[in-house]
């Protein structure tokens, strides 16, 4: 069973909680260095997990800076809209977008995520 993907941050709990705004996903557990998403309705998880000497990923990716390992799309209806709420809730809107039906976001800890409106 597929269970979940597990994101490193300097305050997992922090972290957690701007993507359970953000998806309206409720924290499901919650213990010092570890908090837990539920990916409704089906049986998935985000984890966030504490990191020491965390460093927050560059964007886009830059010799020599900490690469992101791995990024999170999420599809929208409207990208504007999409985008101004995920930056009400602490993102930041990437400088540089490689595509027009992506825009890439950065959570608050760094990490970039992609929100993607499907083309006509």
């Amino acid at each position: 069973m597929w269970w979940g993907p597990a994101v490193e941050a300097p305050d997992p709990g922090a972290l957690a909680r701007f993507y359970s705004q953000l998806l309206d996903w409720p924290v499901v557990h919650e213990e010092p260095g570890t908090t837990v998403l539920a990916a409704l309705p089906g049986p998935s998880f985000l984890v966030f997990q504490q990191a020491t000497d965390y460093r927050s990923p560059v964007w886009p990716p830059v010799e020599g800076g900490q690469r992101p390992m791995v990024h999170l799309d999420f599809q929208v209806g409207d990208l504007d809209t999409a985008a101004a709420d995920a930056v009400a809730l602490g993102a930041t809107v990437a400088e540089w977008q490689p595509q027009e039906h992506v825009r890439v976001l950065l959570d608050p800890a760094g990490h970039p995520f992609c929100l993607v409106v499907e083309r006509d």
